[in-house]
């Protein structure tokens, strides 16, 4: 089994998007109206409550982190957020987008231990650094809507793309409107040798069985274990 992945079987990977030093609540991929997050996993918004709430949640092998901070303003990488989130969920590997562009930033993350770095495709001018690091890195495709971020090249040549690629639709996270099954049947079609990751709309488990029936690797989801509707006791069916 591939421990990093969850493979084989179905991975659900809950998600901490970083703001400030805090957690905040994702709503269709608008940034600039996130909100600290308010929910019944946690008190307040510090990263390591919300990180063990979802552990608690979740019986999770991933998580996925955005720092925010860093994919809009450029910031270095939240390193002690990152940390404590990782000292609050110990054995469980942290997948961080924090806005990697140039090789030299993703090969200091990659000293720190604190997980695999998440190449962004909004984030890229260069198509061709998500190869570069094979294995070691994870493939963000984002969209919004119809709009596909980053480099053409990056959305139409799978041979640019590792192992483990995200297939995030923005403008569905925190929407609870479903994923977008025909988008990611397309992008397996092209690439039936990547692993598949769905980002965005997941409601509850019937999406997760959807998903997993597909043959989709695994799913980045949030707004889900907030809520209530999908719950540790769902993790036996998909296991």
């Amino acid at each position: 089994m591939d421990h990093e992945s969850g493979r084989p079987g179905f991975a659900v990977i809950p998600v901490l998007d970083l703001r400030n030093g805090r957690v905040v609540r994702a709503r269709r991929g608008e940034r600039s109206s996130y909100a600290s997050i308010e929910t019944p996993l946690a008190k307040g918004s510090a990263p390591d409550a919300v990180a063990r709430g979802l552990c608690d949640a979740w019986p999770a092998t991933i998580l996925y982190v955005a720092d925010l901070d860093a994919i809009i303003d450029h910031a270095p990488p939240d390193l002690a957020a990152l940390t404590a989130i990782a000292r609050a969920c110990p054995g469980v590997a942290l997948w961080v987008d924090a806005g990697f562009a140039d090789p030299e930033g993703i090969a200091d993350f990659l000293t720190t231990g604190l997980g695999r770095p998440v190449i962004g495709s909004e984030s890229q001018a260069d198509a061709g650094l998500p190869a570069r690091f094979g294995g070691r890195a994870v493939l963000s495709l984002d969209t919004r809507g119809a709009e596909r971020l980053g480099p053409a090249a990056l959305h139409d040549d799978p041979s640019l793309w590792p192992p483990e690629v995200i297939a995030m639709t923005l403008a569905q996270v925190g929407a609870g409107s479903g994923p977008d099954l025909a988008a990611l049947a397309a992008l397996q079609a092209r690439a039936p040798d990547r692993s598949l990751y769905a980002a965005g709309g997941v409601r509850g488990p019937d999406d997760l069985r959807a998903l997993r029936k597909a043959g989709i690797a695994g799913a980045l989801v949030a707004s889900a274990l907030h809520d209530g509707t999908l719950l540790r006791a769902d993790a036996a069916d998909l296991a």
